[in-house]
């Protein structure tokens, strides 16, 4: 098991403890609408990307999140949502064999999706492309942003669902992406 420091994490590393069984559905989903998304790690040093939303979205309106989005009728199940809605936001294409595995769901407090996270870990990434649905890319080098994480205890949210944030560049990655990138981190620690 990889044993994470904060330094020096490889690409191999990464890809041996984050693989897992890939089973692109949720079977208790009642109450929630359903999204999933792509957690992209790569490079040697490696980088995760994340995407800011812009202020004009009605939903998570300027939030720092991964790339994905709501389950659509058309998707045979949420992999296919996610990659659907990768390929979309950031113009990168990923397909199914490239995914190592997922996380565990995360909800979102306000909004009301229950989000499937998916990860692929590349070597390299071709220049991506932002549409409409993303303000800003970010590559974050994922060491440092796992080292800014804090335990905000905020009493008006459920402490069940876990309240994080991480920051990168004044940025506050908050909500259901920081629950994932605490997935992530929980996994490198142990």
């Amino acid at each position: 098991m990889y044993n994470y420091d904060g330094y020096g994490t490889l690409l191999d590393d990464l890809k041996s403890v984050l693989s897992t069984s890939i089973v692109p559905e949720i079977k208790d989903t009642v109450g929630y609408r359903l999204a999933s998304v792509l957690v992209v790690i790569y490079d040697s040093s490696p980088k995760i990307i994340m995407t800011e939303k812009p202020q004009s979205m009605k939903l998570h309106a300027g939030e720092i999140s991964f790339p994905g989005g709501k389950f659509d009728p058309i998707d045979t199940d949420l992999l296919e949502t996610t990659l659907r809605e990768t390929r979309e936001e950031i113009g990168l294409h990923i397909c199914r064999d490239q995914i190592l595995g997922q996380l565990d769901p995360v909800k979102t407090l306000n909004s009301g999706f229950l989000i499937l996270p998916f990860v692929c870990v590349l070597d390299e990434i071709p220049l991506l492309v932002p549409n409409s649905e993303v303000e800003k890319i970010f590559h974050i080098p994922l060491n440092p942003l796992l080292e800014t994480m804090m335990n905000d205890s905020d009493p008006t949210h459920n402490p069940v669902d876990g309240m994080y944030t991480f920051e990168y560049q004044s940025q506050i990655v908050w909500g259901a992406s920081a629950r994932i990138l605490r997935q992530i981190e929980n996994i490198l620690k142990s």
